[in-house]
């Protein structure tokens, strides 16, 4: 069975914000969703974390190296890209884009063989998992309502960050956790995302230290991104000092780029985005490498609903990946598929089943979303 086509679409009228110091509009286009169909008409669906035009420019150069290609062979497929586009720099557009390809393959290869992905993954150590509601932060008490309403819903762990976190004042700050604990309660999980990868981040080592001090008042799960992505030192310090648990790496590309922080001892949880990091196939090796250092992973999840289908896959092969993140409010996860994703009783999701990812594209969902067809007939 052989690669036939790649197509992408790019989604947009529905994009929410995002709380990066320069905003996204709704019309604007972070995430592209892309296909693989193969010579004997079955199709893959992968996702990328980049604008659709910087996804098809990066198909001009990774097209030749696709077509005819194996489409059952989603780790060598994916390997061949790297290698041949290395002379591009590891990381970026071409690495984001070889994501969403690799997530695909792996849908392919599930769909042809009857397994769900995680099970091609390495098996299921579960069959399903916590997702944490997934918000920016806001004054407190808008906070608190956003909060409590997704409690109503059935969430029972949540992650706050960016807007005005770390960017006003260290009051503002305490006003903003403890709003939040106190929303969602003492028994649910809380985390906090500083969002250190946005634009001139400010936020140094020793106001990490203070803030983790004040966080652990409050019993957050971990501390995200504190600091900017680059100061790995710095984590590893923060690390060994801090009273809470130190996550970061999602704007992270390719194992490589995680073991320098991993040798440090830079962080407590390693967060790949599988729509950036090279795909599934990369957050798995990141996932094992976590392991051999001390850490877990809990993927990044800002995306879209195939990338939250491929991280439910992934948490159910690792077995230390007992959360993913679950991007509230965005119709690009909620009114993509035929079925909603659905917790249940306990605030659970279900891991799906059914052969590839599990989940189906609707259509009309998806060209109002594209304004054309990703599928074609």
């Amino acid at each position: 069975m052989k690669i036939e086509e790649v197509r992408a679409v790019g989604l947009r009228g529905a994009t929410p914000e995002n709380g990066w110091a320069t905003e996204v509009s709704p019309g604007d286009v972070v995430h592209t969703l892309i296909a693989v169909r193969t010579d004997e008409g079955v199709v893959g669906i992968g996702s990328a974390f980049t604008a659709d035009h910087l996804v098809r420019a990066a198909l001009e150069v990774l097209t030749p190296l696709l077509a005819g290609q194996s489409a059952l062979e989603p780790e060598r497929v994916t390997e061949h890209l790297h290698q041949h586009t290395f002379w591009l720099g590891r990381g970026g557009s071409i690495t984001h884009v070889i994501s969403g390809v690799n997530i695909a393959l792996w849908d392919v290869f599930g769909q042809v063989t009857g397994q769900p992905v995680g099970r091609l993954l390495g098996g299921r150590y579960r069959d399903r998992v916590r997702p944490y509601a997934s918000v920016l932060a806001d004054e407190p008490s808008k906070l608190a309502a956003n909060l409590e309403e997704l409690s109503e819903h059935g969430f029972r762990a949540f992650k706050i960050g960016w807007g005005p976190f770390g960017r006003v004042s260290a009051k503002l700050d305490e006003q903003i956790v403890a709003a939040a604990r106190q929303a969602v309660g003492a028994e649910s999980l809380l985390a906090v995302d500083a969002g250190g990868s946005d634009a001139h981040w400010r936020g140094h080592l020793k106001w990490a230290l203070n803030t983790a001090e004040m966080l652990r008042d409050h019993d957050v799960a971990w501390f995200e991104e504190p600091l900017a992505p680059d100061l790995v030192d710095d984590f590893a310090v923060l690390r060994r000092r801090a009273p809470v648990p130190i996550s970061g790496g999602e704007v992270l590309t390719r194992r490589q780029s995680f073991q320098p922080y991993l040798s440090a001892g830079a962080f407590d949880i390693v967060q790949p985005d599988a729509t950036k990091v090279g795909g599934l196939s990369e957050s798995r090796r990141i996932g094992w490498l976590a392991e051999a250092h001390g850490c877990r992973l809990v993927p990044h999840g800002w995306n879209t609903a195939v990338g939250l289908a491929a991280d439910l896959h992934l948490a159910s092969a690792l077995p230390g990946t007992d959360l993913v993140e679950y991007r509230t409010g965005s119709a690009y996860v909620d009114d993509l598929t035929a079925e909603p994703f659905r917790l249940d009783a306990d605030g659970m999701l279900p891991i799906p089943d059914a052969p590839g990812l599990g989940i189906a594209l609707d259509p009309d969902k998806l060209a109002r979303y594209s304004g054309e067809q990703l599928i074609r007939a």
